[in-house]
Parts: C-alpha cells; structure tokens; sequence
C-alpha cells in the first residue's frame, strides 16, 4: 500500500498519463518517419486496422477527428503510399469504401515488431487483476477524451 494520500496519488497519475501521452506522440512521430508517412497517416492506418471492415471517407473523418476535405486528402495519401484502396459499396454504388491494402503491410508488421515486444515486457510483471485496471483506466480516458475532443470542436 501507498502511503501517499489519494490527491497525491491522482496528482502523480495525472503527471505520468501526461508524460506517457507525450512518449506516445513522440514515438509515433518517430515511427511514422520511419516508414517515411505522416504522423496523421499512420495513425488513420492504425485505427483503421481496428476497425471491422472498410469505412467511407466520412467515417474515416470521424475516426480521426478531421474535416471531411482533410480527411479526403489523407485518404488520397494513403492510397498514393499504397496503404489502403478505394472501392464501391456493393450496396449504395454512391458511397466509396475505404479499406486497408495488403501491399505495405509486411513492411508496416515488421516496424511494429521491436516496438511491440517491448511494450509486451513492459506488462510482464503485472497480475490479470492488475491489466484488468490498466485496461478500465485507459478505456475510462479514452471515453473521456473522445467527449472533450467533441466538447471543444462543439463550442
């Protein structure tokens, strides 16, 4: 047990989710330099992975918080770096899909490989109960910070 208060404690968390937020960043700018992409790419190329299936441009929009018109941009980018393909929806021949191609992914996989088992170590010596924590926090912060992303872009 901790023999700091509960406000030392927040305040301490508060500090090291920030730092870790700033290592984040800083790391995906190096890694997007690396595969020789924008920062804002690699990112979209990334929560696209995650995403189920292939999206529109404007769902592309709302996934990374850009206008339609940037978000058109970087889909040409990516398309013109070989990362993703444009395709008609089988069911409104109106509406483009957006999805990920397999051209660059080998070279996109390999990148992530060193990075990857050392953020793996980082995790070795915690219990399941305590990445069951890990896990809430980060997904009670990321809710947050996807409303106050809204909040501020709202007015």
């Amino acid at each position: 047990m901790s023999n700091r208060t509960r406000e030392e404690l927040i305040a301490a968390l508060a500090s090291t989710a920030r730092r870790h937020h700033a290592a984040y960043t800083l790391f995906n700018q190096a890694m997007a330099e690396h595969l020789g992409l924008h920062p804002t790419d690699l990112q979209c190329v990334s929560l696209l992975a995650l995403e189920p299936g292939p999206r529109t441009t404007g769902e592309i929009a709302e996934l990374t918080g850009l206008t339609s018109g940037s978000a058109t941009r970087l889909v040409d980018r990516l398309q013109k770096a070989g990362l993703v393909e444009r395709h008609s929806d089988a069911h409104d021949r109106r509406k483009m899909l957006v999805s990920l191609t397999a051209g660059r992914n080998p070279e996109i996989e390999a990148a992530w490989d060193a990075p990857g088992e050392a953020f793996d170590r980082a995790l070795d010596d915690f219990t399941d109960d305590e990445l069951t924590v890990i896990e809430r926090y980060l997904q009670r912060t990321t809710d947050v910070g996807t409303a106050q992303t809204a909040r501020l872009r709202t007015g």
